[in-house]
């Protein structure tokens, strides 16, 4: 019988297979001495097979691939966390690249503290494209604005979280009842919190975000955001009785004039080839209007799912069905 891995690390991907082998290929240059692991990838319903590209791994990694019709992001990491023999779980996208340092950072944290759940640094790897910046930009702030005192929504994002796993599972794993297939990750976190349950920020847990945008990709990704984010409200306050009502007006005017004043937003270790605080890329008044309008389609998908609701009244009960549940 082969030896239990230390990590079961889940890859979620659907027609994305470039991707899914620069991810696999981060995998295999991770430094790992003292513990083992395995990869378990999780085709969404792809129109194109991997069983190649995934049994190419097989002489490298310990991997697996399984199949789904398609169901959703969430619904595929749960699947993958089903079958996992790891005592803890890692969570990391396709189209995101690990360092080396990784794996070994994670796994000293939570073997020193197995009740966290950690929440990586997600650095974009595609820093001439102002659109990907934009939106690491507003993950870091978010990241940022979660740690103060006071924030109502604190969380890490799906493509760069561990934790261990019997805790994953008696939680309940990611609720797929969000239609927009986004916020499963402020869901889960929530309901993480809710049970006294830690989150701890792991700078040293670096992967690199490859999400080669365009202004229509990224007005849809925020639109969607929106979506996601009213329904998991309408989650909360039906579980907690906790507020509707998003973030302080101050998060959102802070958000948008941190490009001028917050060079703290930024990547640390790019500081030397940045311009006043900016990157070279994308000038400080273009991050800040793509911001502003990041916001806007954020409203904008809000709304429209608020009236989506309101006019077929069952959307509005599913967000009651029970977290993980496919």
């Amino acid at each position: 019988m082969a030896d239990v891995p230390t990590v079961s690390i889940i890859v979620p991907t659907f027609a994305r297979r470039a991707q899914l082998k620069r991810c696999l290929d981060g995998i295999v240059g991770l430094a790992v001495a003292e513990a083992s692991f395995e990869v378990i990838v999780v085709d969404d319903g792809g129109p194109e097979p991997l069983d190649v590209l995934v049994a190419s791994y097989a002489e490298r990694l310990d991997v697996r691939l399984i199949r789904q019709s398609r169901a959703g992001p969430a619904a595929a990491r749960n699947v993958g966390a089903a079958v996992a023999r790891g005592r803890f779980l890692a969570f990391i996208d396709d189209d995101c690249r690990p360092e080396p340092g990784w794996l070994p950072a994670m796994i000293r944290e939570l073997k020193q503290d197995d009740r966290r759940l950690l929440g990586g640094l997600v650095e974009n790897a595609l820093t001439k494209n102002p659109y990907a910046t934009a939106s690491e930009h507003i993950s870091r702030f978010v990241y940022e604005y979660g740690q103060m005192a006071g924030a109502r929504e604190p969380f890490f994002t799906t493509n760069n979280m561990a934790l261990a796993a019997d805790l994953f599972r008696a939680i309940g794993g990611f609720t797929t009842a969000i239609p927009s297939a986004t916020a499963e990750d402020k869901e889960f976190c929530d309901r993480w919190t809710a049970h006294g349950l830690a989150l701890t920020h792991v700078p040293t847990m670096v992967v690199h975000h490859a999400h080669d945008l365009t202004l229509a990709g990224f007005l849809r990704q925020h639109f969607n955001y929106g979506r996601g984010i009213l329904t998991f409200r309408l989650m909360r306050r039906r579980r907690t009785g906790g507020p509707l009502l998003p973030q302080p007006l101050k998060f959102y005017r802070e958000l948008v004039s941190s490009s001028l004043r917050r060079p703290s937003c930024i990547r640390r270790e790019r500081l030397a080839s940045l311009d006043h605080g900016q990157p070279s890329s994308i000038g400080r008044w273009r991050l800040a209007a793509l911001l502003a309008v990041a916001q806007l389609a954020t409203l904008a998908g809000a709304l429209r799912e608020a009236v989506f609701m309101w006019r077929r009244p069952s959307r509005a009960s599913d967000a009651d069905r029970r977290p993980g549940a496919t």
